[in-house]
């Protein structure tokens, strides 16, 4: 089932999972592309792979995906979203903590570009308990987040943790 037009679904992916992975398949069906946009915030200190690995390592993930793309951005995320001609922002939601949160952003993104509607994909129940910073801290513990994320994340995570 294929929609019409773009969306957006902005996310850090530090790193991605596949809770990520799953809710941006997901959310593909309903468009002609989706887009990934990772932002490239030159102030969070506290991401574990640069802007330019998480591109990298999201576009390996959805290769095989054509109607999946991958970019990276630092402008508004309703500013970009328009540039690559985007109806709609995807997001995610796993726990009742995401809502509260997603909806303030959403209204937030409304009053920007009214035009843009924001859609909510809840992550299959299989995946609700993953999260980057757990997945980060597990594997900076030495355990194994292979049932959390493809192998190419598990191989890097250990890199960059073996340094």
């Amino acid at each position: 089932m294929s929609g019409r037009g773009i969306a957006l679904y902005p996310a850090s992916l530090d790193p991605i999972h596949y809770g990520h992975i799953d809710v941006a398949v997901r959310a593909a069906r309903f468009f002609e592309q989706l887009v990934i946009g990772i932002y490239a915030n030159p102030d969070k200190k506290a991401v574990l792979f640069d802007v330019d690995e998480r591109v990298e390592l999201a576009r390996k993930v959805f290769e095989k995906y054509p109607a999946i793309s991958v970019a990276k951005y630092n402008v508004l995320t309703v500013q970009y979203a328009e540039s690559v001609g985007a109806v709609a922002l995807v997001r995610g939601l796993r726990v009742f903590g995401d809502f509260e949160f997603e909806f303030r952003m959403g209204m937030a993104n409304k009053k920007l570009a009214p035009q843009l509607e924001t859609i909510m994909i809840l992550a299959d129940e299989q995946y609700m308990h993953i999260s980057s910073s757990t997945i980060r801290e597990i594997a900076q513990l030495g355990g194994d987040v292979s049932s959390m994320a493809p192998p190419i994340i598990s191989k890097a995570l250990r890199k960059k943790y073996s340094k």
